[in-house]
């Protein structure tokens, strides 16, 4: 996937960084895959990272990880759910790697200022932050396009339009079953457009060759083969809105 994702990328002279996770410690089932673990996930973020050439992000789940994680990867990302974890954030910090936070689904754009506020006092100033959608009701999230905007002012935003259409733990499975997060897929276009408009500095997306057949999060997944119509539109927005500002 990461060469797929960098040719598409490259034809388009489109910034790439490959994100991809070791250990789904977040999992919503005892019985869901998680991956392959700190070891052999790092030797495999490694071999992405020497062999394709391109930059690596992984998230970080607990600060015994940090410093092993740091050997490999570009930039460390702390996960929604662990967004005010203080020693995770200092941590990560003080790797001197790039930090991203996600922004957890349970906390308002401006109390996120926080956490940045908590990398930058361990004196790292590379730190940006992702919004992946706010709980909405039970098993849904919604998209405040203002939190892009006020999250802004205080530091670079990323959006990640996958993880947003995201329907969290909606086949509630039973006892003999395990719950899965499920997705609106058809939505990321529209997300990812209107976040682009609104001035994001840059987008996530979790893409694949099968999403149905993909081990976390098909449900919402861009299929690898409809990427470069995405990012082509991405770009068309990003030079439009360019030409708006160059004229006003």
């Amino acid at each position: 996937m990461a060469e797929i994702i960098k040719g598409v990328a490259r034809s388009l002279n489109f910034p790439f960084i490959f994100k991809a996770s070791y250990d789904k410690a977040n999992r919503t089932s005892i019985r869901s895959f998680r991956g392959p673990g700190l070891a052999e996930g790092l030797r495999v973020l490694r071999k992405v990272r020497d062999e394709v050439h391109v930059p690596v992000l992984t998230d970080v789940h607990e600060t015994v990880d940090v410093a092993k994680v740091a050997e490999v990867a570009d930039v460390l990302q702390i996960p929604a759910f662990l967004c005010r974890q203080t020693d995770l954030v200092t941590a990560a910090a003080l790797s001197e790697r790039a930090v991203n936070i996600k922004k957890g689904q349970f906390v308002s754009p401006w109390d996120m200022r926080h956490a940045i506020d908590k990398c930058r006092a361990a004196g790292n100033n590379r730190v940006f932050l992702t919004e992946r959608g706010s709980s909405f009701g039970y098993n849904n999230l919604v998209v405040d396009m203002r939190s892009l905007a006020i999250m802004r002012k205080f530091s670079p935003v990323v959006f990640d339009a996958t993880h947003s259409v995201q329907l969290p733990s909606a086949s509630h499975g039973d006892e003999d079953d395990r719950s899965v997060s499920g997705g609106q897929p058809e939505f990321i276009p529209v997300l990812a457009r209107a976040a682009v408009a609104a001035g994001v500095d840059g987008v996530f997306m979790e893409v694949h060759d099968n999403p149905k057949e993909a081990k976390s999060d098909g449900a919402n997944a861009v299929e690898s083969t409809k990427l470069r119509g995405m990012l082509k539109e991405l770009l068309a927005v990003r030079r439009a809105l360019a030409g708006v500002q160059l004229t006003a």
